[in-house]
């Protein structure tokens, strides 16, 4: 805990936003830190609650020692925040920026609409320590002698990469792109998370031994049997790409598109690099001057909304199939759980207009080309009014309605006859949270490819538990922690 009283005298306190009209200008993170006094007063209202949900599974995947550390930045011992951080969590600046804080929704004081700001105080810890030079490579010199191959280099590959090399043993790291960390870099928008903050942690992982292969895409240009024979373990954390169908007739039409092929090309602009992409569409998508519709309610919809604001688009709407939910939850009914209610994200804010219980009819269009969509409003179940139906004029449609699982030509076409899947079919891969081993051979699925479409929080977390289950294998015994 920090402050004894620190909750009953200080206010909360976040991080603050520079202006919609300026920030829309340009892809650049727009958030503006804080003092480390303010951090400070902000982790000294963190109280003696008891028991804290904010770092059990119910807060916080990675089991983050929340007070622990609120405490330790209260004292002004950054040193030893830093490493209380790191001990849980492999990449804290990723989760400070781009997690949805679940912890916060867990915290006692959120039964007041009051939470500590745990998220802006970790961001903080996590720039303090690359600030003050703390995050060295850390290599080891005790060699195993195994081979480990990753194949994916999203979050959960990066954590099970970092905890593998740093007791000894040697891997590798596939990655069909030319840069690592999966949508890290290549879904998720630079105006939520700069691409350099991944470019340093590859430094350091470098430095512990790590070794990248880019342009590897495995099962299809390079045999997943092939890195089976020649390695002792494969760590499969090739995310869940495969976009949800939602089967709406027109789909086919010029400017309908699924959203990740929109925000892999802008990524890739941003990062210098040309729009075509491995695995995605090179059809180039440009919405400067156009009325944008997405469809969809989740990140991806709102990561969308963002990107074609930031491109000029004159009007962007957000259909929601979903009721609107309340402002304010029942406490009662659901703390300290992540709760419905209403949420507007930072990209929503700059100007976006939403539609709740809208359902998407049809595309519409003319000699081809998307001209707007029917839809229509739902009753409690989901189901289309009749006699509610509407059009909305559109110039460009994106589809953010989910995922499905990994990409399915890759490695799930080339071991079909071996690897079992999950209830749903080709979709993920079947191993369990506890030794995440598939039903091939020497074969481990750790991440979104394991458990489905999930938080970058659940990946880290995923990679650190699958990375001990693979020491723990290849050594009998493993000082990793789970």
């Amino acid at each position: 805990m920090g402050k004894v009283t620190g909750f009953l005298e200080i206010d909360r306190q976040v991080q603050k936003y520079r202006p919609a009209a300026d920030r829309v200008r340009n892809f650049r993170e727009f958030t503006i830190p804080m003092s480390d006094s303010e951090v400070a007063r902000q982790a000294a209202r963190c109280m003696d609650c008891g028991i804290p949900y904010c770092h059990g599974d119910t807060g916080c995947p990675v089991h983050n020692e929340i007070p622990d550390w609120n405490d330790l930045i209260y004292a002004g011992d950054w040193k030893a925040a830093v490493d209380n951080l790191h001990s849980t969590n492999n990449f804290p600046e990723f989760t400070g920026r781009i997690c949805p804080a679940p912890c916060e929704e867990a915290c006692t004081l959120n039964l007041e609409d009051e939470p500590v700001a745990i998220k802006t105080v970790e961001q903080a810890i996590a720039d303090k320590a690359w600030e003050l030079g703390m995050l060295a490579p850390r290599p080891t010199l005790a060699r195993t002698g195994k081979k480990v191959a990753i194949i994916g280099s999203g979050p959960a590959g990066l954590a099970a990469a970092q905890q593998l090399a740093r007791v000894g043993h040697e891997v590798h790291l596939y990655e069909r792109e030319s840069r690592a960390g999966g949508l890290l870099r290549y879904g998720i928008p630079d105006f939520k998370m700069e691409k350099h903050l991944i470019d340093r942690r590859v430094t350091q992982m470098e430095g512990e031994g790590v070794t990248f292969h880019y342009g590897k895409n495995i099962g299809v240009g390079e045999s997943s049997c092939e890195l089976l024979n020649t390695h002792d373990a494969v760590l499969l954390t090739t995310g869940s790409e495969h976009p949800r169908n939602p089967e709406i007739p027109g789909q086919d039409f010029e400017g309908v598109h699924y959203a990740m092929p929109f925000l892999v090309q802008q990524n890739r602009r941003v990062g210098g690099e040309g729009i075509e992409s491995v695995g995605w569409p090179s059809e180039e998508i440009w919405v400067a001057g156009k009325n944008v519709i997405v469809v969809g309610g989740g990140d991806t919809a709102s990561d969308c909304i963002g990107t074609s604001f930031r491109q000029g688009a004159v009007d962007v709407t957000q259909m929601d199939i979903r009721p609107m939910p309340p402002e304010r939850e029942d406490k009662m009914m659901v703390w300290p759980y992540w709760a419905t209610k209403m949420r507007t994200s930072s990209s929503q804010a700059e100007g976006a207009k939403r539609e709740f219980d809208a359902a998407t009819l049809e595309f519409v269009g003319k000699s081809g080309r998307l001209s707007g969509i029917k839809c229509a409003r739902v009753d409690g179940n989901r189901k289309p009014i009749e006699g509610t139906e509407f059009i909305l004029k559109a110039d460009l449609a994106f589809i953010a309605t989910g995922f499905a699982g990994p990409l399915q030509d890759t490695f799930i076409k080339e071991l079909k006859t071996d690897l079992a899947t999950n209830s749903r079919g080709d979709v993920s891969i079947a191993a369990n949270e506890h030794d995440y081993k598939t039903s091939t051979d020497k074969l481990y699925s750790a991440g979104d490819c394991r458990r489905g479409q999930s938080l970058v929080v659940w990946a880290i977390r995923e990679g650190r538990q699958a990375a001990r289950a693979i020491d723990l294998d290849l050594m009998g015994e493993t000082t990793l922690p789970r």
